[in-house]
């Protein structure tokens, strides 16, 4: 796998303008977690008394024809559509206390270890980690805080008195994740130039080209076919692994040896829980 562990930021220079903070933008499905989060959930809301038989059905079709050929962009419009009228009415809350309760039970053996490693490497180097996604807030934070990402990029929907109205405030997708995450950059002093990216889809295009180190992760057919033509690393992600069940990494040294700790399992939920006073929702 190729390591992100260059492009360290140095110390004070004599001359010039100081350099500006980095970051790596992560897509979620597929690039972090081997499965679609925006399905990983159907049982669990179904137990809930969320959906009923027949959406769990259709959402586990769709989301098999998500693994096999990945989704172009019409694809995921319809499953835009379908899932925005699906959780019309629902409660927020009673859909933010699911994904709490079955988080580690749905998605903790589904993250890909070699992503998390990346995550490691690049938190390491001092870079900040941002999870982007087109699922909804409820579902990524949660993920978001359990990998120690220090911001979360994802789809906003409508809510009026605790429920929502399946209309759409923020849909992150396509070129909206680029424009997303060119506020944040913006917001926190980051250098794009020298930023990273991963995804595994076409439609994310304009995010990989946003950055200076754009990477393809387990590509679709058209995305391969990008990343050989413009010379962009690609990366197989083939390993998921309860986070659980990680080694951590090799000693860093005094100055990192915090960070270090956040390899194995137990510190990856001990170093999420201390960035998430300072992890912020886009």
């Amino acid at each position: 796998m190729a390591s992100a562990a260059a492009d360290v930021i140095p110390g004070p220079r004599a001359e010039g303008p100081p350099l500006r903070r980095t970051a790596a933008f992560f897509d979620l499905d597929k690039t972090i977690i081997a499965r679609s989060s925006s399905f990983v959930f159907s049982r669990s809301f179904y137990q809930g008394g969320l959906i009923n038989r027949r959406a769990v059905l259709r959402s586990a079709y769709a989301h098999f024809l998500y693994l096999v050929g990945g989704a172009d962009h019409d694809q995921m419009e319809r499953m835009r559509q379908y899932l925005s009228s699906l959780v019309t009415s629902w409660d927020v809350q009673t859909v933010k206390d699911i994904v709490a309760e079955t988080l580690h039970t749905i998605v903790d053996p589904i993250v890909y270890d070699e992503a998390v490693t990346l995550i490691e490497e690049h938190h390491l180097t001092g870079r900040d980690v941002v999870i982007v996604s087109s699922s909804g807030s409820e579902v990524v934070e949660p993920i978001g805080d359990l990998l120690g990402a220090d911001h979360v990029v994802a789809t906003r929907m409508v809510v009026d008195a605790g429920r929502f109205t399946g209309e759409i405030e923020d849909y992150v997708y396509g070129p909206a994740k680029a424009e997303a995450i060119r506020r944040l950059a913006e917001a926190q002093g980051y250098d794009l130039s020298r930023c990273f990216a991963y995804s595994d889809s076409s439609t994310d295009l304009a995010m990989l080209e946003a950055v200076g180190h754009p990477y393809a992760v387990n590509p679709d057919r058209t995305l391969r076919r990008i990343a050989a033509e413009r010379g962009w690393p690609v990366l197989v992600f083939s390993k998921p692994v309860a986070l659980r069940q990680r080694v951590a990494l090799p000693d860093a040294g005094p100055v990192l040896a915090v960070a270090a700790i956040g390899a194995s399992a137990a510190g990856v939920v001990w170093y999420a829980a201390r960035r998430r006073g300072q992890r912020s929702t886009v």
